[in-house]
């Protein structure tokens, strides 16, 4: 007998019970018009995901359950509807999924393995489930699991072993750059443990540093690939399950820079749609770094809502600041022009004695960053703008970046985004309408704080800085690794004293989107005063 199954990829709101229930009752009834048996939503759908220490107060699991037993007996009777939220019973607190169906809750199950590395401290919040949790519905039987429970063997075993004859699981996956092999990698292994087919729904949006990806899928009983359903995009979407046999769209999935990009598009968006900030303000340098980021912000809010500033200093090149405005009317964003060269002045009149004698050094190029910051953060203030920083990951790693300057902002864009990888994404962008200069993009990046400046005066050449980055904030290689690698001793080290020097710089930048499987928010949690250095 064939069997439709809905699967909710859904962009919940973490914290906004009301409205995310609201979301799953208009889902259910749609998914019940279109003779569905039954609707999976994504992991805490509910209550949005990860709760952090929210899942720690006892009013949040209180109003949790209010409003889950208010949903049951607001959903479509006839469809059973598996719901994603937190659970406090007289066992412990969990990250659950029950089962509602005919206006009441069925079945609970508990998740079993909670992951604890990167982005994930569910041991701090959470405690195991035992239990597979087994349903019938329309002549089959159903096994539930959560996310990660799949990612080692046992709890799908547990399930088929308790009677399932397929899987449904309710995923909160962030996306990270190659992550969706990953995702069909194991499931395909629980199905070669298990027999049975499997049915992975995964949540879609922006929730602070993270994004999720969506990219739900289904794997036939012999773990083929039967559906595929779109990447970053909100939707309720069919699969029909006859036994093992299973059938579904198959949507073609991003390639790498197209993928990052609509992540970085999402996570702006859903950050300003969800913390309800009318508008975004960008410095605009002529620069590589300030020209991405309102391209992403246009394509994330529209061109009415971003607003760019150039703040030219003596050292601005007529170059930087023709391309600022030529890529302001490309993309169709207010523009304003607002010198600094006055109140850098007036600084170091204010300062003279104090500098007296002294040679003109970083002192001088960080107070013109932090003048920039000054005024970017009062029209911030005034007009209620989030500004948004445009420091890249290779920038910030490297501590080639102004505390209270360039560092200055709500929300840094491109903190996970290497400097190498910048450029691809802009020309990128540039093959779906041609809105970046080219100019920006091929002539070599400068931070213009002091005349004739290149950012590779202070630097290795980025293609070599980007390299060695990755294998050691990323994988966590050790500089001899490095260097057997092919790396030169010398970069390997000075790359590496960079890094290590900068931690307490990276600590205070502004949250970022995760596009890297270790990326530079809270995956990253290396001691400020610390005298280890690696062999």
């Amino acid at each position: 007998m064939q069997i439709k199954i809905a699967l909710a990829q859904m962009n919940p709101t973490l914290g906004d019970l009301a409205g995310n229930a609201a979301m799953i009752t208009t889902l259910a009834q749609q998914a019940a018009a279109a003779g569905a048996a039954i609707l999976v939503t994504p992991e805490l759908a509910l209550c949005g995901y990860p709760p952090e220490d929210l899942a720690l107060r006892e009013d949040f699991y209180d109003e949790n359950a209010r409003v889950l037993d208010q949903l049951a007996g607001q959903l479509p009777p006839e469809l059973a509807v598996i719901v994603g939220h937190p659970l406090r019973d007289a066992a412990g607190y969990f990250n659950a999924a029950s089962l509602l169906r005919g206006g009441r809750i069925e079945a609970v199950y508990r998740k079993q393995k909670l992951p604890n590395h990167t982005v994930f401290d569910e041991q701090r919040t959470f405690d195991p489930g035992q239990d597979a949790c087994v349903f019938g519905c329309a002549g089959m039987l159903f096994g539930v699991n959560i996310c990660a429970d799949i990612w080692e063997p046992g709890t799908a075993a547990q399930a088929r072993d308790a009677g399932a004859q397929a899987l449904l699981v309710l995923n909160a996956s962030p996306f990270h750059v190659n992550k969706q092999p990953e995702r069909l990698a194991v499931a395909r292994q629980r199905v070669a443990e298990t027999g049975l087919p499997l049915l992975y729904v995964n949540a879609v949006g922006g929730q602070d540093e993270l994004v999720f990806d969506g990219a739900s899928f289904a794997l036939d009983g012999a773990g083929a690939l039967s559906a595929q359903f779109p990447a970053f995009e909100s939707g309720l979407f069919y699969v029909d399950l006859d036994r093992a046999e299973v059938r579904g769209e198959l949507h073609p999935q991003p390639e790498r820079e197209a993928a990052v990009y609509q992540a970085l598009v999402l996570g702006v968006r859903d950050y300003v749609e969800k913390n309800g900030f009318p508008s975004v303000l960008v410095g605009s340098s002529g620069g590589i770094d300030s020209a991405l980021t309102l391209a992403i912000a246009v394509d994330a809010l529209g061109a009415e809502r971003v607003q760019a500033v150039m703040m030219p200093s003596q050292f601005t090149a007529d170059m930087s600041q023709e391309d600022a405005e030529q890529l302001a009317l490309n993309l169709g964003i207010r523009y304003d022009v607002q010198p600094i060269k006055l109140m850098f002045d007036m600084f170091l009149a204010e300062l003279a004695d104090e500098f007296a004698n002294l040679p003109f050094d970083q002192t001088e190029e960080n107070i013109q960053a932090r003048v920039r910051g000054v005024i970017l953060m009062a029209l911030s203030n005034k007009f209620g703008h989030l500004v948004l920083t445009t420091g890249n990951k290779s920038e910030m790693a490297s501590g080639y970046a102004t505390l209270y300057g360039d560092m200055a902002g709500g929300f840094a864009v491109l903190k996970d985004v290497a400097k190498t990888l910048v450029w691809r994404l802009a020309r990128y962008r540039n093959r779906l309408s041609p809105v970046i200069p080219e100019r920006i993009i091929s002539r070599p990046p400068s931070a213009e704080l002091r005349a004739d400046q290149c950012d590779q005066d202070s630097l290795p050449p980025y293609e070599i800085l980007d390299a060695i980055m990755a294998c050691y904030v990323e994988k966590d290689m050790a500089p001899r690794e490095i260097i057997a690698e092919g790396h030169d001793p010398a970069d390997v080290r000075k790359v590496i004293g960079l890094i290590d020097r900068s931690e307490y710089k990276r600590r205070q930048s502004p949250p970022g989107i995760r596009i890297t499987a270790r990326g530079f928010g809270r995956d990253r949690r290396y001691p400020i005063t610390n005298k280890y250095r690696a062999p």
